[in-house]
């Protein structure tokens, strides 16, 4: 049986950021802190080792497999920083447009400093990202 290894956990979140090897880093992942916490509404919680994340969603997947995940978040990993949003909404695609030196993956964005973005898109995304993802999984 899969067990999902991203899980919520009881990590401190400064104690994360503090670790963070990077001046520049550190000091945007505090940024993104504010900007994730205040957006969302929601507290911000360690998902697995290194996901900074506010809110969660349970997910069902038609092949049965299910879990639990943050509804928005961030890591500030070595290379990039990485920010989480749902996927699958049209919308997200026509904000990403408008949020300034970003590169996409598969589910993520990614960054190299919060000084690179529009900060009032990246709001939009947060609460767009949520809404979606409610209205997509409601409780």
């Amino acid at each position: 049986m899969y067990e999902q290894k991203t899980k919520e956990n009881d990590i401190s979140v400064l104690a994360f950021i503090e670790d963070v090897d990077s001046p520049k880093k550190r000091e945007d992942a505090y940024k993104l802190l504010d900007i994730f916490t205040e957006t969302s509404g929601y507290p911000a919680k360690m998902w697995g080792p290194s996901i900074i994340g506010f809110g969660s969603y349970h997910y069902k997947y038609a092949s049965g497999h299910e879990g639990d995940a943050p509804l928005v978040g961030f890591s500030p990993r070595k290379g990039k920083i990485s920010l989480y949003f749902a996927t699958g909404d049209s919308q997200r695609e026509s904000l990403l447009q408008d949020l300034g030196k970003h590169t996409t993956g598969k589910a993520c964005v990614y960054i190299h400093k919060v000084d690179d973005i529009h900060v009032d898109v990246l709001r939009s995304l947060i609460k767009q990202s949520i809404q979606f993802l409610k209205e997509t999984y409601p409780d």
